[in-house]
């Protein structure tokens, strides 16, 4: 099968997806973070490295989205991302990302010079943010959740799984573009790991190609997530090899973009994978 290919605008960037898959190489600007980067002192190398390695977007985070975390006010948040994100946007040329769903966090953030912004709930956007996004020229990514990270798993109930987040995910689509915001500025995410269960998770990576009915670029976010550790028995640090192995099952069914930690073994991983899908052309 052959990927959907598209251009995504993001301010004055224009990436180009389908032929090949993009990177979004992760930055945890949080203490707990179970990548470790977060615990580095000095952003700058971490961020080269990432971009040497193959990422192809960077996306930076302040809050811990990990089930069970609990909330980190908004002075606290800013504090963390900001200076990591001035500080980035003025070395690099690569789109940064904001992983966040605070609008005075992403204003900041855009302010500086980010140009996506990367919001786990996806499924109940605020106005005011969304017109936010739509003034800046952003592009924003909708990513499936239901209730917040301290209490999504209890929401992991579904009728259909893969129906039920298209459903809902076609909802916020509907609601962006009412807004104003052009689809070329959209990209959907099935938030795995975001109240789902392990099967559920797995489910939706079988039929991530049903999520092109909405219309918009995929992204895929597995890396180092506990499913992938449940299968294997590993702790995070040693679920490369299950990333890279749901990476291939999700760029074989349509995803265009993947989050991961471990940019430069996902982007030999993705080389093969790319081959293979483009094998035909």
């Amino acid at each position: 099968m052959s990927r959907i290919h598209y251009d995504l605008c993001a301010c004055d960037h224009v990436l180009k997806l389908g032929q090949t898959t993009r990177i979004m190489g992760v930055i945890n600007c949080t203490p707990d973070s179970f990548s470790g980067d977060g615990k580095l002192e000095g952003h700058l190398p971490f961020a080269r490295g990432l971009i040497r390695d193959g990422a192809d977007i960077l996306d930076i985070g302040g809050e811990s989205t990990r089930p069970g975390a609990s909330k980190v006010s908004l002075k606290e948040e800013l504090a963390r991302v900001i200076p990591v994100i001035k500080l980035l946007t003025r070395k690099f040329k690569v789109p940064i990302s904001v992983d966040t769903s605070k609008l005075e966090v992403a204003k900041s953030a855009l302010d500086e010079g980010a140009v996506i912004v990367n919001n786990i709930r996806g499924t109940t956007l605020n106005t005011d943010f969304l017109k936010m996004v739509r003034d800046y020229q952003a592009a924003i990514v909708i990513m499936h959740m239901r209730g917040v990270p301290s209490n999504m798993q209890a929401f992991a109930k579904y009728k259909n799984v893969v129906s039920d987040v298209i459903k809902e995910l076609k909802i916020s689509v509907e609601k962006c573009c009412a807004i104003g915001i052009n689809k070329d500025r959209i990209i959907v995410d099935p938030g795995i790991g975001f109240a789902k269960t392990a099967q559920q998770n797995l489910i939706l990576i079988e039929q991530l190609d049903r999520l092109n009915s909405l219309g918009c670029p995929i992204l895929l976010g597995t890396s180092r997530k506990s499913f992938i550790g449940k299968i294997l028995g590993n702790d995070a640090q040693g679920r490369l090899m299950g990333t890279a192995a749901t990476v291939t099952a999700g760029v074989m069914r349509g995803a265009h973009i993947v989050r991961v930690h471990d940019v430069k073994q996902i982007k030999e991983t993705l080389k093969v994978t790319d081959a293979i899908l483009n094998a035909h052309t």
